[in-house]
């Protein structure tokens, strides 16, 4: 049996500088302490969070966040790969009401997990991934195009263990 398969979103990477934040900055790094590179699970992130992460305008904190994916050895999963099947899924997302068009980065990430086949999509983005009833959601579109599994959207914090 393979380990749990992680996708993590941008934020979850974000909350391990996050000072305005000190509980999910806690459990961000005890995530990162106990869970990764430990080979309980295979985590991953995406070249849409390293795109997003590029972004950043400060490049003394671009530089920390990118270098939390080499230092901790994650998975960089090629969208490019599957660009035309996550684009198709992400907009299936869209018009069916999942995310707002605004959002459209989102419903990628959603999508590069989906058809990935990531068992959970780690995020401290309540609105709009680490939330149940948009997990119900995106199930439910996903099954309609035949994608049989959908993966968990919730916080580091699930997935921690009660000795963490």
């Amino acid at each position: 049996m393979r380990g749990l398969w992680l996708y993590l979103d941008t934020s979850v990477i974000n909350f391990l500088f996050a000072e305005d934040s000190p509980e999910k900055k806690e459990v961000t790094h005890r995530f990162f302490n106990h869970h990764v590179g430990s080979g309980e699970y295979k985590v991953f992130v995406s070249d849409l969070v390293i795109r997003e992460i590029t972004r950043t305008p400060d490049s003394a904190q671009r530089e920390r966040l990118l270098a939390v994916i080499r230092d901790h050895s994650l998975g960089v999963l090629d969208s490019t790969k599957i660009a035309d099947e996550i684009q198709t899924l992400a907009v299936a997302y869209v018009k069916s009401g999942v995310f707002p068009q605004k959002k459209l980065e989102d419903s990628l990430h959603v999508a590069l997990a989906t058809v990935s086949g990531m068992d959970f999509l780690l995020s401290w983005n309540y609105r709009h991934l680490a939330n149940v009833n948009k997990e119900m959601l995106v199930q439910a579109v996903n099954l309609r195009l035949g994608y049989l599994k959908t993966p968990r959207m919730t916080t580091p914090m699930e997935v921690l263990h009660d000795d963490d």
